[in-house]
């Protein structure tokens, strides 16, 4: 553990030298801790989205999708960062030219219908052609053009459970993250004007 928080230090610095390297990684360590995180992902991917959390967030929810992961797998987690607590742990669907089961292949350009990775900001909440949604902004060089992409976090049919059962995967978007109808209301509500997603994958 000593040796990978004086690497991961070494990063803080360099991507953030306002932030005290050792105290970022001891409050990042501890939301993980209590949060079980450890469960569900590495620790440094959790401080890679902790860091774009801290310098672009709000409010304290912090969602992070981890892409590497399979469809018909809960791979998007909604984290509250104040209480350390793990909200949710629910599905997501990844762009249509991004792969079938698997996302293997991400893209920022217009027109891609492809999913992709990077830092986002949530912005408002608004109704729309998939009903209530939530408008993100891209903040890293991956994902920069999701506002003129309309990259946006939604509910859809296709990303329900029921799918999985059906064709062994769920539907797929035209690049935005699409989440169970269900859950749509309370996750827009939670993120809406203030909170972050980190979209990950180790196949990036």
């Amino acid at each position: 553990m000593r040796l990978i928080k004086k690497s991961l230090a070494i990063a803080v610095v360099i991507f953030s030298p306002q932030i005290h390297a050792n105290q970022l990684l001891d409050e990042a360590f501890d939301v993980y801790s209590k949060a079980n995180l450890r469960f569900y992902m590495g620790f440094g991917v959790f401080v890679e989205a902790y860091k774009y959390h801290l310098q672009l967030a709000d409010k304290p929810y912090l969602t992070i999708i981890d892409y590497s992961k399979p469809s018909n797998e809960r791979r998007f987690f909604l984290i509250d960062t104040e209480n350390a607590r793990l909200l949710y742990r629910t599905y997501v669907s990844h762009g249509i030219n991004s792969g079938t089961l698997y996302a293997t292949d991400f893209s920022n350009n217009i027109n891609s219908r492809k999913t992709s990775l990077g830092a986002f900001k949530v912005a408002n909440a608004y109704h729309g052609k998939h009903g209530l949604s939530l408008r993100l902004d891209g903040y890293s060089t991956t994902n920069s053009n999701a506002r003129e992409r309309a990259i946006v976090l939604h509910g859809a049919d296709y990303a329900a459970p029921s799918v999985i059962s059906k064709i062994g995967m769920l539907g797929r978007s035209w690049g935005c993250p699409a989440i169970p109808r269900h859950l749509t209301e309370t996750v827009v509500n939670l993120l809406k004007n203030g909170g972050t997603i980190y979209a990950h994958s180790t196949s990036s």
